[in-house]
């Protein structure tokens, strides 16, 4: 698996997501991405407690600790790299979170608007 070039939103060199704890595809920190990551983890978002509730009621319970995972489960204020589809999702539900651009891979373009990201940006 091969990362794509590690390239943000803004055409510039992507930036660090977040290392407690450690997000990414690739778990490396970054929203890094590849053609195996189906669900195109490359949103770098900062957790609310309404996206997590949001999440959560969707299906994918980002907040509870899943200890057998190494996961502690994320809070609010916790950086996540977040599948982009489902930052659409939340945006079109009015409940996404705050994104960094500096943070978000290009590839998320392919499934959310700039303009979009920049709202939360």
């Amino acid at each position: 698996m091969e990362p794509d070039d590690s390239i943000n939103v803004l055409d510039e060199p992507l930036a660090q997501c977040g290392m407690d704890p450690v997000t990414g595809f690739f778990r490396d920190g970054h929203c890094n991405t590849c053609a195996a990551d189906q669900g195109s983890h490359t949103v770098c978002a900062v957790m609310t407690a309404e996206f997590l509730a949001f999440s959560k009621y969707v299906g994918n319970d980002l907040s509870t600790p899943r200890p057998e995972f190494g996961f502690a489960g994320l809070a609010p204020g916790d950086p996540w790299c977040l599948c982009a589809a489902r930052f659409l999702q939340a945006h079109d539900e009015g409940c996404a979170p705050r994104v960094n651009l500096d943070a978000t891979h290009r590839r998320a373009l392919d499934i959310v608007p700039l303009d979009v990201l920049k709202r939360y940006g």
